[in-house]
């Protein structure tokens, strides 16, 4: 996410590299850059300006450490500046209420009734009793789309397809919650393709009659300027409690949305990236100025790891490792928990400095498809055994997986270095640490 943005701030500070101290003269020139990168970016003109006049104030006001070079103290202070534009620090929700209600609002297309799902996904994972209510009486397809969710998250869904007034629906929704002993209802709207008065008074309706103990405004991060002034007006009817983004996965000119921190003083309180459930992120200001910068984001990273490995497994795993005998059902069951984090891309972009080095690069779930399918045209003795697979076995292996030979060996190779780096860290006694290690990483907290 951000990558032209990013890639115009690190030009920005090239600027600066080989000088010996901070000038006017260079900050000026180093701080019209980011400006520009911020507009070129669709930050609103007015927060921009604001953003770099108080980076330009900063720079000026700091004496450079001998061990920091001018380029390494603008980057920190930009880090400091983008931090506060965007909220300075992470905004909860609140889930009072019996039930608490969680009201979606946004416009059609915004991401609403899929943003809904992934709310609930993670709310279950937290050991929360979550439903899901039907409120769009417009779009029949919106309806079957958030049962079609709830049935892959296992979330009850409530939905009454006959009836058209929402209100009705919401509080049917609330007394059946009550009853079946939910704490939590998502109430997911409708939309319109924009904003006119008809849907501004059905939500507003919505929110006098439901009490929400959270309102939560959707928006697509790719619609520039317009996100900002759809965010305004919303906020106007709705005084909403946080902002969610969506359609981040892509290289957006996203900056319009982070403007709205600012413009509407209301925080970012969640961000989506892709259709996968799992793809939904708390919105941290630090980490995600962080991300902006190249510097990589490894608490959310590890976060992700928490939340996806399973301690047992990681557990089975690291004795696994430890007795040498990792084998080609472990590498594929970690590939597919490795794949259920989310975006690939982003999440390599969490590491620092990897970002820069696979910009423009396509990476995927797909790159993943070819490693899957030789292994599972595998025999189960076969990948218990990676030793057993000769030459006629590879060949069979790579006809039954539309690969090439080729292919096979790569990927033999890759293993059979692997697990040899594996047994020298448990010969050099270093195994039992590293696993401990990785089982903190991968279990639950």
């Amino acid at each position: 996410m951000f990558e032209n943005l990013s890639g115009k701030l690190d030009r920005a500070f090239k600027t600066l590299k080989g000088q010996g101290k901070i000038t006017e003269i260079n900050v000026a020139s180093t701080v019209k850059e980011i400006r520009r990168a911020l507009i070129d970016a669709d930050v609103n003109y007015k927060v921009a300006k604001e953003v770099t006049d108080k980076i330009r104030q900063e720079a000026l006001g700091r004496d450079v450490l001998i061990a920091v070079s001018p380029g390494q103290l603008l980057t920190k202070i930009v880090s400091e500046e983008l931090t506060t534009m965007m909220g300075e620090t992470k905004a909860d929700m609140s889930l009072q209420g019996d039930p608490a209600v969680i009201l979606i609002s946004g416009l059609q297309g915004s991401g609403k009734t899929t943003f809904s799902g992934k709310l609930a996904r993670m709310l279950k994972s937290q050991g929360r009793q979550v439903m899901l209510t039907a409120c769009d009486i417009y779009r029949p397809a919106a309806i079957d789309q958030l049962k079609v969710l709830g049935e892959q998250i296992e979330v009850d869904v409530y939905a009454e397809p006959e009836n058209k007034n929402a209100i009705q629906i919401a509080n049917n929704a609330i007394a059946h919650a009550k009853k079946i002993g939910k704490k939590i209802v998502i109430v997911d709207t409708a939309g319109r393709l924009a904003v006119d008065e008809e849907m501004m008074q059905e939500i507003e309706g919505l929110k006098n009659a439901l009490n929400p103990s959270e309102t939560l405004f959707v928006v697509d991060s790719m619609t520039g300027q317009d996100a900002v002034n759809t965010a305004k007006t919303f906020n106007e009817r709705l005084d909403f409690d946080g902002v969610v983004l969506t359609k981040l996965d892509g290289d957006t000119r996203g900056g319009a949305a982070l403007s709205i921190r600012t413009v509407v003083e209301k925080p970012i309180k969640f961000i989506s990236t892709g259709e996968k459930m799992e793809a939904i992120d708390v919105f941290h200001p630090d980490r995600m100025a962080n991300r902006i910068l190249g510097m990589g984001d490894v608490v959310s990273l590890v976060e992700k790891a928490q939340q996806t490995f399973d301690e047992e497994e990681a557990r089975i795993l690291n004795k696994k490792i430890r007795q040498n005998k990792f084998d080609f059902e472990d590498f594929l069951s970690q590939l597919q928990q490795i794949k259920k984090m989310g975006n690939l891309k982003d999440l390599m972009g969490m590491i620092p400095g990897v970002g820069k080095a696979i910009k423009g690069l396509d990476i995927d779930d797909d790159s993943f498809k070819p490693v899957e399918a030789i292994i599972k045209s595998m025999t189960k003795e076969e990948r218990e055994n990676p030793d057993l697979i000769n030459g006629s076995r590879r060949k069979r292996i790579a006809n039954g997986s539309g690969t090439s030979i080729q292919q096979v060996n790569h990927l033999m190779k890759q293993f059979a270095d692997m697990r040899k780096m594996m047994k020298t860290m448990n010969k050099m006694g270093g195994g039992k640490r590293a696993m401990s290690a990785m089982s903190q990483l991968g279990g639950k907290r």
